[in-house]
């Protein structure tokens, strides 16, 4: 069957532990699915929120690699009764004129949430999508991973649409496939007419392309055709073109014809903003606390911050069970300690110096000043929190008597932080850079 062979191409790129609690879960109907939609049914809500997020342009693009047609995905809940007929929503038609590889209509300038981390980025991006191919072309769009970059290119893709534009959408994985794909079946020219006649090419994570001379040396040529045609190419990636290895020259340079854009990790306000966006669009109520939460302990990517409220609504919805902060604290004690134990505590030390422009020594010495025991005090209620060590492990490190040191400033700046907004404000924000990944 055609599905157990895009389910095997599957599981060689989906994490193991996903797939068994997800991808495994589901079932194909194949009486109801055609050539231009393929409909999957999940045993719950959760499941099928989840995949539909994380996977349905991956499951779209491996159709396509089989049959060579990408349809739209649909994943709805089953009806576990088997007499019950299963009721399915019809797909959204597409207009005539518009054309795209399957991008996320969540994703838009609307739902974008700006801070001073993204607004550059956001602003130019905005302007791109109003006057394609004259601004900025190409758009390189770069940052580290979840920070927004894909959900500004499927922004500007939806907006083409929505315009009635010709939009094509692709991972670089996706195009190196499509590419590999045609050459072997002999019909290369399918593959340049889908990716050099259409208004948009939006391209994520082209640092993948690294290394692949001949898909390179294909998009090389099909940058230019589209660029001499004034249509608009917008990639992402990790890191600006003079910093990718293994690329050509002339195409890191074609990089740099338009406009290079980063995109920083949010600032904590941001996160406070993008977590109740998130909640606002997907009705899910979580009180501040919460909210504080899963912004101060789950790092700055998006996508794993949106994963962790998914999960926890769904873990809720299951188990019948408000939400509350200790209820979230114990669904997402897991994904907290993981990230504990990629902290350490010369880490701590490196961001308190730097941000407190305090020499690391002096946090770790017996100085009483007070801009240097307000430092050790933050230091050692950082490392207690975001690391796994023990208070005697952290008495031995900064040097104090023994735990019950440890202790009494733990009391003493949790007094503190109730006590003092600004205070407070300055915590979460070193706890917040502290926690910040560099992938």
């Amino acid at each position: 069957m055609l599905y157990d062979e895009v389910l095997e191409l599957l599981k060689e790129e989906v994490n193991e532990s996903e797939y068994k609690k997800y991808i495994s879960k589901l079932l194909y109907d194949e009486a109801s699915s055609k050539s231009d939609i393929a409909v999957f049914l999940a045993p719950n809500p959760l499941v099928s929120r989840w995949v539909k997020t994380k996977y349905a342009q991956k499951i779209a693009h491996l159709f396509e690699v089989k049959t060579g047609k990408n349809p739209q995905v649909e994943i709805i809940t089953k009806s576990y009764s088997h007499n019950k007929q299963i009721v399915k929503e019809k797909p959204k038609k597409e207009s005539s004129s518009a054309h795209s590889s399957i991008l996320n209509p969540s994703y838009t300038f609307d739902s974008f949430v700006v801070g001073s981390s993204n607004q550059v980025a956001y602003s130019v991006a905005a302007s791109v999508s109003e006057k394609p191919g004259k601004l900025y072309n190409p758009l390189f769009i770069y940052g580290f991973s979840g920070l927004g970059k894909t959900h500004l290119l499927h922004a500007i893709g939806n907006d083409a649409l929505e315009k009635g534009a010709t939009v094509i959408y692709a991972t670089s994985e996706e195009f190196m496939n499509d590419f590999t794909y045609n050459l072997r079946n002999h019909t290369p020219d399918r593959f340049r007419q889908k990716y050099r006649e259409c208004d948009f090419l939006l391209i994520d994570d082209i640092q993948f392309f690294s290394g692949k001379e001949e898909t390179q040396k294909e998009f090389f040529h099909t940058f230019n055709e589209l660029h001499s045609n004034n249509k608009q190419i917008i990639l992402t990636s990790d890191k600006p073109p003079k910093k990718i290895a293994g690329f050509e020259d002339r195409l890191r340079s074609r990089f740099e014809w338009g406009m290079l854009i980063d995109i920083q990790p949010p600032e904590l306000e941001t996160k406070i903003s993008i977590i109740k966006k998130k909640c606002e669009l997907d009705g899910i109520d979580l009180n501040d606390d919460i909210v504080q939460y899963i912004a101060t302990n789950m790092g700055d990517n998006i996508r794993e911050i949106e994963s962790a409220i998914i999960t926890l609504n769904g873990y809720a919805s299951m188990m019948n069970q408000s939400i509350t902060i200790d209820f979230a604290k114990d669904v997402m004690k897991e994904q907290i300690k993981e990230k504990k134990e990629n902290i350490d505590l010369e880490e701590i030390i490196k961001v308190l110096s730097r941000e407190l422009n305090i020499k690391p020594s002096d946090i770790k010495s017996k100085k009483r000043s007070k801009n240097i025991v307000e430092a050790r005090r933050i230091g050692i209620y950082l490392a207690r929190t975001l690391t796994p060590n023990s208070m005697p492990a952290l008495a031995q490190y900064f040097g104090m008597k023994d735990h019950t040191a440890v202790s009494h400033n733990m009391k003493k700046i949790n007094q503190m932080i109730n006590e003092n907004e600004n205070f407070r404000l300055k915590v979460e924000e070193l706890k917040n850079t502290i926690t910040t990944k560099r992938e």
